[in-house]
């Protein structure tokens, strides 16, 4: 083979193929108009060459416009899924050189027709690629059953359906949480005879797989080092925090010697607030998520620690998964596990600080 330059160009390759330039870049980019020697023979030549075409330079020159839809749990401003919007909205302006879009649709996790209604307004778009938080898995099904026929990658993000095969899922080992979370709790518990779940639960519907494999993972842990151990349970009603104050009284009522407690949602400020608000000290109350509420309970110590998962990364390497295989043709890894952090009051305020 005669000597090349040290970066191969596409006329190198097309000269060593005896073709034409156009031929070549055909090839590359897998379009049609080439004929079967020619493009045995170019294949044979990327091959020796070990040839990597620049895709970032393809991609821009393409011009090609790309929507990415967005499938996300009904939320308020402030609560945990804003902090993956945010994460999104970083990476479109990141990649906003490759005519990328993206939009937002929202269902109401304790409602799964609300989740099937919002795929189909989503499969009226004809979206490039999705990103979505899955609901459980027969619902989440009819929706990826219809995005896989038409060939459309889709990524989970928060909680995994791996049976359901994403491109990629971003988030927690969600029973490895849990475990670890039942592990801190004891530690604290001491030899406590009785510790609480706290939940919010609507007609049986708790609104995420990713808070039901943590309990899993927690009772696991609870059932192999502390087998008797009884494990108290509230319901909250999510819809109905007006009810909340009398159920927690009613609760603590109950269970007076109580003095341990986990929620595994995002919203433990709930049970924060009304321990201080009571004046109830000397309780070790384990929640998730660095919302601001959340970071203040644990400041003024109605909030023992809190466990962190990066959600604005998950929201955006979710649209970086995207970009890199519809735009710059890399595969994703597919299981993607967020770290397990856990904060307390003298610890928080470095953690928040290194994420800005």
């Amino acid at each position: 083979m005669d000597e090349l330059p040290e970066r191969i160009r596409i006329k190198d390759i097309a000269r060593l193929a005896d073709v034409s330039v156009g031929t070549v870049d055909r090839v590359i980019h897998g379009r049609s108009g080439v004929s079967e020697s020619s493009k045995k023979r170019v294949e044979e030549i990327l091959k020796q060459l070990n040839y990597q075409p620049n895709m970032y330079a393809s991609a821009l020159a393409s011009n090609k416009k790309y929507l990415f839809v967005c499938l996300l749990p009904q939320h308020l401003e402030g609560e945990y899924w804003t902090a993956v919007e945010k994460g999104l909205d970083d990476a479109v302006v990141a990649y906003s050189d490759f005519n990328l879009s993206m939009k937002l649709y929202y269902y109401d996790p304790y409602d799964y027709t609300s989740f099937i209604s919002a795929g189909k307004e989503i499969m009226a778009e004809h979206p490039d690629g999705v990103l979505l938080s899955p609901t459980v898995i027969d619902v989440t099904r009819r929706f990826t059953d219809q995005l896989s026929v038409l060939s459309i990658p889709y990524i989970f993000i928060d909680s995994n359906i791996s049976d359901l095969h994403p491109l990629a899922f971003y988030g927690q080992n969600s029973e490895r949480s849990g475990y670890f979370a039942a592990k801190m709790l004891m530690l604290m518990a001491g030899k406590a005879e009785e510790i609480a779940i706290f939940r919010q639960i609507k007609e049986g519907i708790i609104g995420s797989n990713q808070q039901e494999n943590r309990e899993k993972g927690f009772r696991a842990y609870m059932t192999e080092h502390f087998p008797s151990c009884h494990i108290a349970e509230l319901n909250l009603h999510p819809k109905s925090p007006n009810e909340d104050e009398q159920l927690l009284d009613a609760f603590f009522e109950e269970h007076r010697s109580l003095t341990c407690g986990i929620t595994f949602n995002s919203k433990v400020h709930i049970i924060g607030e009304y321990l201080q608000e009571k004046n109830i000290k000397d309780f070790n109350l384990i929640g998730y998520d660095l919302l601001e509420r959340n970071v203040a309970c644990l400041k003024n110590g109605s909030v023992s620690m809190l466990i962190a998962q990066q959600p604005e990364v998950q929201g955006y390497n979710g649209i970086k998964a995207l970009c890199d295989q519809l735009i710059f043709k890399k595969d994703a890894n597919s299981v993607n596990y967020m770290p397990i952090d856990l904060l307390t009051a003298e610890t928080v305020d470095f953690y928040l600080d290194f994420q800005k």
